[in-house]
């Protein structure tokens, strides 16, 4: 455990003393828990956590150790409390750990599990829940739909305490903050187990039933495929966010003038959007549009960038390519399909007059519109180190006034109103140059925009 802060040791050890605390009846002299069913359960549960590590299946099964939590739901519906703890010990003490320290980890996530199958068991048992399974202990037939009660709240205890959990070890071992740690877990994670929760109620009833552990098995490849394919799925939405921070990352370093711009436009297309009705999928694209609008600064050379006064008219023309820089970076990203029209496109204008192609009017791809009203809106209401930002009402008032010529109309009609809405986070009108606090005196870049929606001297 070498490596792991001193509060982070202590939390893990406290946490396996009452797993092992939670245990103990399980294992005490006299003590008779159904040594068949437990055997089985965690020996299957050690199968599906050991091709993470098998270097056949290598990165394409990115399941992390004891996540397999149908089976440890099936064990808190079949086992006493005692029994159930133990069930995901070997699973997790063998399964795949992708940072180190090992052994901390592997640890702390049987420790985490042990005590979670526990209290789910001891909530299902206190409900009455094995009564209701059928078969040896119970009646013929199991009793639905009163067995989903007591399921849904033992998968709702499940969730609880394995995100009160994880929230202590972020606080102790990640340093977050105590209002954050335990804000996120537990908010996005009570859906998903209460699906899984199905699926080993499933399992439990076909295990207690007269066809026996045999046919539980038949629903264990579904619910395996069903998992993999789940955790695929966000492995790659992880890639995809990885990819867009990596590029957004890059532009701040080479252009740390505007840092945060990226973020803040993206945010602000997605509020157009919302107003539009736009679909859940083009809205994601049309953020990472508004995210990556200026990645074609990655081919600007760092002294136009940066140059302190006029631009010359070559120097000009040179950042004005950066659109199309842009566009040939993220050509090859599949997932940025229709992004790429609005990173080609966002500085184009409605009359015409605008740049790299002059395009006009509905000839301006609909997400580059978007970007463009969102782009204007955060260069006026950003605080600079050389200037304080717009107040929002008077940044709208300025893009209604150059809507029809510069901007689409319908687009700074969404952004009004998704503003009254919501509002502009105050988070948002941070200084964005790391060059000094907004209350340094600073000679203004000859040539930058003046605060104006009208056509800058120097492109944003």
């Amino acid at each position: 455990m070498r490596g792991t802060p001193a509060a982070a040791r202590v939390y893990i050890l406290c946490v396996a003393v009452c797993a092992a605390l939670c245990a103990l009846p399980a294992l005490s002299p006299g003590a008779a828990p159904p040594w068949g069913t437990l055997g089985l359960l965690a020996a299957l549960h050690l199968v599906c956590e050991l091709p993470g590590r098998r270097p056949f299946f290598g990165g394409s099964v990115p399941m992390s150790a004891g996540s397999f939590f149908p089976l440890l739901l099936a064990a808190a519906f079949l086992l006493p409390p005692s029994a159930a703890a133990l069930v995901a010990v070997p699973g997790a003490l063998a399964g795949r750990v992708e940072q180190p320290p090992a052994t901390a980890r592997r640890i702390w996530r049987a420790a985490q599990l042990a005590l979670t199958a526990g209290a789910a068991s001891w909530t299902y048992a206190l409900l009455s829940g094995p009564a209701t399974l059928g078969g040896a202990s119970g009646g013929a037939v199991p009793d639905l739909p009163y067995a989903l009660l007591p399921a849904c709240a033992a998968a709702l205890v499940f969730s609880l305490v394995l995100a009160a959990l994880d929230g202590g070890i972020l606080a102790t071992a990640e340093r977050v903050a105590l209002r954050h740690a335990w804000r996120g877990p537990a908010a996005g994670s009570v859906g998903p187990h209460l699906v899984h929760a199905l699926a080993g109620l499933m399992m439990a009833v076909l295990w207690r039933s007269s066809y026996g552990p045999v046919s539980a098995l038949v629903v264990l490849l579904p619910m395996y495929i069903s998992c993999w394919v789940f955790a695929q799925y966000h492995r790659e939405h992880a890639a995809h966010r990885a990819t867009i921070r990596a590029l957004v990352q890059a532009v701040d370093i080479k252009d740390g003038y505007t840092r945060g711009h990226s973020e803040r436009v993206g945010r602000a297309s997605e509020l157009i959007a919302r107003e539009l009705g736009m679909e859940e999928s083009r809205m994601e694209a049309l953020r990472f549009a508004g995210i990556l609008h200026d990645v074609g600064k990655l081919g600007v050379p760092t002294r136009v960038l940066r140059k302190d006064g006029p631009l010359t008219p070559e120097e000009r023309r040179v950042i004005e390519l950066h659109p199309e820089y842009g566009h040939e970076i993220v050509r090859g990203i599949g997932f940025l399909d229709e992004a790429r029209a609005a990173i080609l496109h966002h500085h184009e204008r409605l009359d015409g007059s605008g740049y790299p192609y002059g395009l006009a009017g509905e000839q301006i791809p609909e997400f580059a519109r978007v970007v463009a009203v969102a782009d204007a809106f955060d260069a006026m209401t950003s605080t600079r180190s050389y200037r304080r930002g717009r107040p929002v009402p008077v940044a709208v008032e300025e893009l209604e006034r150059c809507a029809g010529s510069q901007f689409d109309p319908r687009m700074v009609r969404a952004l009004a109103r998704a503003l009254e809405r919501h509002g502009w986070s105050a988070a948002a009108n941070t200084v964005t140059s790391d060059e000094g606090p907004p209350g340094l005196p600073r000679q203004k870049r000859a040539g930058e925009p003046t605060g104006t929606a009208g056509r800058p001297g120097r492109p944003r």
